[in-house]
C-alpha cells in the first residue's frame, strides 16, 4: 500500500492545466485523442461484458465448475466495489492516470488468468482480478471527464460513453459465440487484452497532459484507512448476500444476515450523507443512479428467460429482443447532451424514469399469450431510451456538484450505488421468483408452452421493479439544490 501513496512533490511536478477553448467540441483537435482514447476504453469494457458472458457457460462446463458458476460473476462484482473506492482516493490524491493505467493492466491480467486457467478456482481468481481492474478504470474515467473537459462538453462525452456500448451489445455475443465454437472459449478471454494497446497508446499521453497530478486543494499523504476498511466491508457483505440469495435454505440465512450487517454501516459511511432520505442535491443524484440501474437491470435479467419459458422463443431470438436497446440507450444519451435542452435536464430525467417504469410494466404483458412477443422489444427500446436520459445525466450532475478534489470519491459513490442496487434488487427479485415456483420452471420450450411454467413468478419480479422506477421519478424532483 505504501508504494501506491502519492509523493509530496506531486503537486509541484504536475503539468500546468491546459488552456480552455470555449469553441472546441469533444472531437476537435484539443480533445480528439483524449475522447477517442477514453471511449475506446469504454468500448473494450463493453465488449468484454457481452463477449465473456456468452463464453462463460462453456468455460464453466469445460473446467467442471458449473456448481461454482455464480461465483465467476460475484467475484468480479465484489472486487470491483473495492476497486471503485480505492480509485476514488487514488485519483483525488494523485490524479486519474495511475489508477487508469493499473486498472487496465489488472483488467487484462485477469482476462489472461481466466483464459489460461486449468481449474475453476483459478478461473474465478482471474475474474476477481479483472473486477478490481474494472473498478479502478471506471472511477478514473469519471475523474478524467471532470478534470479534462469543461462543463459544457461533459454531456457530450457521456453520450460517447453510451454510444460505446452499441456495437458490442449487438456484435459481442455473436463474435464470442463464433470464436467459442471455432477456436474454443479460451480465445475469447485471451484475445481481448490485445485491444488494450490502442486505448493505452492514445489516451494516456492526453490524460497526462490534461488531467495529470492532483487537483488543486486535494488531500495528499496516506490513504484514508477508514474508507478502505468500509470498502472491504462493502465487498465482503455484497459477496455474502449474493451467496445467500443463491439458495433459499434456512442455512443461507446466516451468510445473508452477516452480509447485511456488513453492508449497511459500510454503505452509509461511503455514500454522501442523506442519500437514503433523498436529501436535495448530490445525495439524490447518487440515490437516483442506484434506483434507476437496479430496477431496470434487475427486470432486464428476467426478460430472456420469460420469453423462452413462457412464449417458446429460442435463446437467440430472446436475446435479440433486447438488441435494439443499445441504440435507443445511446439515442437517449445523445438527447440529454444537446445544449439547448440543458435547462430542462431534471424534467428530462423525470420523463426518463416514467418511461422506464412504463417499459418494465409492459414487459410481463406477454405472459398473456394473445399479446404479440414483439411488444417486449418495443417496450424495452423505449425503456433503454429513458435510461439513456437518466444515467448520463446523473454522471453530468455528479461532476457539476463535486469539487475537483472530491470528484474521485463522489464518482466512486455513484458507482457503488449503481452496483449495490443491482445486487440488492436482483437478490430480492430472485428470491421472490424462486418462492413463487420460478426455480421449477420447465427446462424445455415444449414443456414451457404446454403449461409447465409459473407466470406469477415473473409478475412478482417485474411489477415491484416498476414501482421502484416510479420512486426514481420522485427522486428526480429533488436533484436541484434550493
Amino acid at each position: 500500500m505504501a508504494a501506491l501513496r502519492p509523493r509530496d512533490t506531486d503537486v509541484a511536478d504536475a503539468p500546468p492545466p491546459a488552456p480552455v477553448d470555449n469553441t472546441a467540441g469533444v472531437l476537435s483537435r484539443p480533445y480528439r485523442a483524449l475522447s477517442i482514447g477514453i471511449v475506446s476504453v469504454v468500448l473494450l469494457i463493453a465488449f468484454e461484458a457481452t463477449a465473456v458472458g456468452t463464453a462463460m457457460p462453456v468455460a464453466a462446463r469445460d473446467l467442471d465448475g458449473l456448481s461454482l458458476y455464480a461465483f465467476a460473476f460475484s467475484a468480479f462484482f465484489t472486487t470491483s466495489l473495492f476497486g471503485m473506492v480505492f480509485a476514488g482516493q487514488w485519483s483525488d490524491r494523485s490524479g486519474p492516470l495511475a489508477s487508469l493505467t493499473c486498472g487496465i493492466a489488472a483488467f487484462a491480467a485477469g482476462l489472461l488468468l481466466s483464459g489460461t486457467a486449468g481449474a475453476m478456482w483459478v478461473f474465478i481468481l482471474g475474474r476477481a482480478v479483472q473486477g478490481l481492474g474494472g473498478g479502478l478504470v471506471i472511477v478514473a474515467l469519471y475523474v478524467v471527464v471532470g478534470r479534462a473537459y469543461p462543463e459544457r462538453l461533459r454531456p457530450a462525452i457521456m453520450a460517447g460513453f453510451a454510444a460505446g456500448w452499441v456495437v458490442p451489445s449487438v456484435v459481442g455475443p455473436l463474435a464470442a459465440g463464433t470464436v467459442t465454437e471455432q477456436l474454443g472459449w479460451r480465445w475469447v478471454f485471451i484475445g481481448i487484452p490485445v485491444l488494450v494497446v490502442f486505448p493505452l497508446a492514445l489516451a494516456l499521453p492526453a490524460i497526462r497532459h490534461r488531467a495529470g497530478g492532483p487537483a488543486e486543494g486535494a488531500v495528499t499523504g496516506p490513504f484514508d484507512g477508514r474508507r478502505i476498511r468500509l470498502a472491504l466491508g462493502v465487498s465482503l457483505g455484497a459477496g455474502l448476500l449474493q451467496y445467500a440469495a443463491q439458495d433459499l435454505a434456512w442455512v443461507s440465512l446466516l451468510p445473508g444476515v452477516a452480509g447485511v450487517a456488513l453492508l449497511v454501516p459500510s454503505v452509509l459511511g461511503l455514500l454522501p450523507r442523506g442519500t437514503y432520505r433523498a436529501a436535495r442535491g448530490l445525495p439524490s443524484v447518487v440515490l437516483l443512479r442506484g434506483v434507476a440501474a437496479g430496477a431496470f437491470i434487475s427486470a432486464e435479467s428476467f426478460v430472456p428467460l420469460m420469453l423462452v419459458t413462457q412464449r417458446g422463443l429460442s435463446p437467440t431470438l430472446a436475446g435479440f429482443s433486447l438488441a435494439a436497446g443499445g441504440g435507443s440507450w445511446a439515442l437517449g444519451s445523445y438527447v440529454q447532451s444537446r445544449p439547448r435542452l440543458e435547462a430542462y435536464r431534471e424534467r428530462l430525467m423525470t420523463l426518463g424514469m416514467l418511461v422506464v417504469a412504463a417499459a418494465i410494466t409492459t414487459a410481463p404483458s406477454v405472459l398473456i399469450h394473445s399479446v404479440p412477443v414483439w411488444i417486449v422489444a418495443v417496450a424495452w427500446g423505449f425503456g433503454c431510451f429513458g435510461m439513456g436520459l437518466v444515467i448520463s445525466s446523473t454522471s453530468v450532475l455528479l461532476l457539476r456538484l463535486s469539487a475537483p478534489e472530491e470528484a474521485g470519491a463522489n464518482s466512486a459513490a455513484l458507482q457503488i450505488s449503481d452496483g449495490l442496487s443491482n445486487v440488492v434488487l436482483l437478490s430480492a427479485g430472485g428470491a421472490a421468483f424462486a418462492a413463487l415456483g420460478g426455480g421449477a420452471l420447465a427446462r424445455t420450450t415444449t414443456e414451457a408452452t404446454a403449461g409447465g411454467s409459473h407466470p406469477a413468478a415473473f409478475a412478482v419480479v417485474f411489477l415491484p421493479m416498476a414501482a421502484v422506477a416510479l420512486v426514481g421519478a420522485w427522486v428526480t424532483t429533488r436533484l436541484r439544490e434550493r
